[in-house]
């Protein structure tokens, strides 16, 4: 993508290590908004031992032809929203404290399970929102999921945190 969540990510405090994006003009934007941060083309090249410090949270969103009412609805199944299961496996190789996967509304009946219990499996907590732009004043719906992942041993905290949010977002 073009930087939408590690906008929102540095509007939080998050500093933004590196990307994996694979199209031309979502790498322009990118080189432009985030100059010096490295940028890795492919997620099914990419690998944990890639990185040389730890990283805290992984974010993004697999691509959602697959699973968008205006696609085929292949699912996970489908060559382009499977790579899932590339960003699954950076996860489980790099085993940073909190996952953040996005994607459309879409995804909630065509990939909601797979990815819940993947990150149950490698061990996190896992909490599914559907948020809708309106909720931040957009003038459109466009309702998005956002499955959280946080690993077990730091739950606790994001716990406090969630209930300290409830009325925000709509739990799944």
């Amino acid at each position: 993508g073009i930087g939408g969540l590690d906008l929102a990510a540095e509007m939080a405090g998050i500093e933004v290590k590196a990307f994996c994006e694979i199209e031309p003009y979502p790498i322009s934007i990118l080189e432009k908004r985030y100059p010096g941060i490295p940028i890795y083309n492919d997620i099914r090249q990419l690998k944990g031992s890639d990185f040389n410090e730890r990283i805290d949270i992984i974010h993004g969103g697999f691509p959602c032809q697959d699973l968008s009412v205006a696609g085929k609805q292949k699912g996970l199944e489908g060559e382009r929203s499977g790579l899932w299961f590339e960003m699954l496996r950076v996860i489980s190789e790099l085993r940073p404290r909190y996952v953040v996967a996005e994607n459309v509304r879409g995804a909630v009946n065509l990939a909601l399970d797979t990815v819940y219990t993947n990150l149950v499996d490698e061990g996190y907590k896992v909490y599914p929102y559907v948020v809708s732009a309106s909720a931040f004043g957009a003038p459109h719906q466009r309702e998005r999921l956002f499955v959280v992942g946080v690993r077990e041993d730091v739950a606790n905290t994001y716990i406090k945190w969630q209930s300290q949010q409830e009325g925000a977002v709509r739990k799944v």
